[in-house]
């Protein structure tokens, strides 16, 4: 690709600007009727790419083929990346600046100046000398987590079918809405999409490749009070409201919280919490990378709510535990190919590869237990979901390097 002129840049800073972001409290499908707004964007640039069958779907999903270009019979690879972006910061109004050839300087955003990338947090940074890093300007996150992925596989596309002499498979292209909100694959298609392997562009540090993650689980903790007139409460009321900062305050702080977790510790967070007096209700997440200790962590809270509300006797809780996603080392280490080959995809195009876990999830650990085996290549997206948020030039170029390397070797496999 030495002489191929990068059109990810480009595509990166038009699609930031575009509002996708998703909301966890709608029921539609997709959440956010706003994500379709860049992904007839996306449509509309795959078929003037000569990608013919590119189309978007109901729920916001855009299906498309890059033909192969090999006679053997190669197995089919999906690439894949959301559209929409966090719901934690705003995403309307995203005005990306391209800082050139960084230096180290902390990086103060124009349109909030409180806002300052400081070297000292942002450890890969120091990657970065010489690099361009965009970011937002202050007032809103970036959108690189996940339109860095977008921009890097619509570049992708790009080179595919400017350069038919390169040997590959037949490719499938999948845009996702509402990963954010944890329903990115809800609706996908599997038969329509029909790839034997994938992986998503939704990750960090240059050259690393993801093959574990979170398992995943929701709790929600709903708690029956007993309401009464307040200047006649004595002896009577029973708040749900201060029976569940009751049981919050006392969650455990020194372990089992994201604040003072690392690495592969697990955790238990509430993300929500709300109601009245008669009733109210706390939502968790619950993640730990190995999926029986799930319910270990569902027990604390489980424990802390018997405790708290023995002192309320006319009161009670009821729990409701829904399964989010799973830790998709348990599928990908059946398919070690799928690795490999991504590994090697990452040395070709000039890089020694880290592979490694994730505090987190992508859509490629539900795509995994639904039959399409999909560990997670880095993006170059940094300080998701934040107006800290960032991406580098450069490493984006280094994924559409990858993504093309990673088909040639599953080609030269076959």
């Amino acid at each position: 690709m030495n002489n191929y002129k990068f059109t990810v840049t480009e595509r990166f800073m038009r699609y930031v600007q575009v509002d996708t972001q998703s909301d966890p409290h709608s029921t539609a499908a997709p959440t956010t009727q706003k994500q379709k707004n860049l992904s007839r964007i996306l449509v509309e640039e795959l078929k003037a790419m000569g990608i013919d069958d590119a189309h978007l779907d109901d729920f916001g999903y855009v299906y498309a083929t890059i033909p192969a270009t090999s006679e053997k019979n190669v197995p089919v690879l999906c690439f894949c990346s959301h559209v929409d972006t966090s719901p934690d910061c705003s995403g309307a109004g995203v005005k990306p600046i391209i800082h050139k050839n960084y230096q180290g300087q902390d990086l103060v955003l124009p349109d909030d100046p409180s806002q300052v990338i400081k070297k000292a947090d942002h450890q890969d940074l120091a990657e970065q000398i010489g690099n361009d890093i965009i970011t937002a300007s202050g007032t809103t996150l970036l959108g690189a987590d996940n339109k860095a992925g977008v921009a890097e596989i619509m570049d992708a596309a790009n080179y595919f079918m400017q350069h038919p002499e390169v040997k590959h498979g037949k490719i499938r292209i999948l845009f996702t809405p509402d990963e954010e909100v944890g329903r990115g694959v809800n609706n996908v298609d599997m038969k329509k999409l029909g790839a034997d392997f994938g992986y998503t562009m939704d990750g960090e540090t240059l050259g690393s490749l993801e093959n574990e993650t979170f398992s995943a689980n929701g709790l929600t903790l709903l708690i029956h009070g007993v309401s009464s007139h307040p200047g006649f409460a004595k002896g009577k009321m029973e708040s749900a409201i201060k029976i569940a900062s009751e049981i919050v305050a006392a969650l455990p702080k020194g372990h089992l919280s994201p604040e003072t977790t690392e690495g592969k510790e697990g955790f238990v967070h509430p993300v929500e919490i709300g109601g009245t007096v008669e009733e109210s209700k706390v939502s968790f997440i619950i993640r730990d990378h190995v999926t029986a200790n799930l319910a270990k962590h569902e027990g604390v809270i489980k424990q802390i709510a018997d405790q708290v509300i023995a002192n309320y006797p006319f009161s009670k809780y009821e729990i409701k535990v829904t399964e989010q996603y799973r830790n998709f080392k348990e599928v990908l280490d059946q398919y070690p190919q799928v690795i490999e080959n991504a590994l090697e995809g990452i040395r070709r195009s000039g890089m020694e590869p880290k592979l490694q876990s994730i505090r987190g999830g992508t859509d490629g650990s539900r795509l995994s237990f639904m039959g399409l085996p999909c560990p997670n290549v880095f993006a170059g997206e940094h300080a998701f979901h934040s107006k800290h948020e960032w991406a580098s030039v450069q490493d984006m170029q280094k994924a559409v390097e990858t993504i093309v390397n990673i088909a040639s070797v599953w080609e030269e496999k076959a």
